[in-house]
């Protein structure tokens, strides 16, 4: 039985204008509908292949703001999210999340910024510019995840070195296993290590489900870590 806060969302082609470059993104182009079956969903593939424009309107469709943050968060520095956005549809579970966020890596400064606006005597600012980017990441990423919530993260290993992606695949994997629901865009061959995810692949003009050891993010990093010699010579010599 699916359990998952977000089960489906399909694409709704007729609100989206016959010239649109949406139509031209071969992996999005003749997708209908994507089902969620388990708790982790990875999103990966090249980039420019639609995995980002699609967690974007899955987001804004399920009611988080463009930019990222929970549901409470509402501003916007520069209108960028397609129209896809007012395209897609979800379909619900019974189930309803006790928090949630969107947490895309080329806002996080935005975000960060917005929330020292949000502050007040019981919710007092984290002070994210005080910290590493890194660090803050991390520390925003930490301070919403729990049980029973849904969220939608956007390459979250962009600010973060190969030990604090094992500190957030460990934390994922802790409230995945408590209810939690999680659809992330990832390049991470770490994260997409995560045991029992569904990974859709954008690669290969359509969205489609593969194996860890099928990823170009597995198949490259382990190509050049057992070859970096042969690897590097072809690369720097050619």
């Amino acid at each position: 039985m699916n359990n998952q806060f977000i089960q489906r969302m399909t694409i709704d082609w007729t609100r989206i204008s016959e010239d649109s470059y949406l139509r031209k993104i071969e992996a999005v182009k003749d997708v209908d509908t994507l089902t969620f079956h388990k708790p982790v969903t990875f999103f990966v593939g090249e980039n420019g292949s639609g995995k980002s424009t699609l967690l974007e309107a899955i987001a804004v469709a399920y009611g988080f703001n463009p930019e990222g943050g929970t549901k409470n968060y509402a501003f916007s520095t520069y209108d960028s999210h397609s129209e896809l956005c007012e395209a897609v549809r979800i379909v619900k579970g019974i189930r309803r999340p006790k928090s949630g966020y969107f947490l895309r890596a080329e806002s996080f400064y935005n975000v960060a910024t917005k929330e020292m606006e949000y502050v007040d005597a019981r919710h007092p600012s984290e002070k994210y510019h005080e910290k590493s980017h890194g660090e803050s990441f991390l520390a925003i990423a930490q301070k919403y995840m729990r049980g029973e919530g849904i969220y939608l993260f956007d390459e979250p290993e962009a600010a973060l070195s190969p030990q604090r992606q094992l500190t957030l695949l460990m934390d994922i994997y802790k409230c995945a296993g408590g209810g939690a629901q999680f659809i992330i865009v990832t390049h991470s061959p770490i994260l997409l290590g995560l045991p029992d995810a569904d990974i859709y692949s954008f690669d290969r003009g359509e969205v489609q489900l593969c194996a860890y050891e099928d990823t170009d993010s597995y198949v490259v990093t382990e190509m050049f870590i057992n070859n970096r010699e042969y690897f590097l010579h072809r690369l720097l010599e050619e």
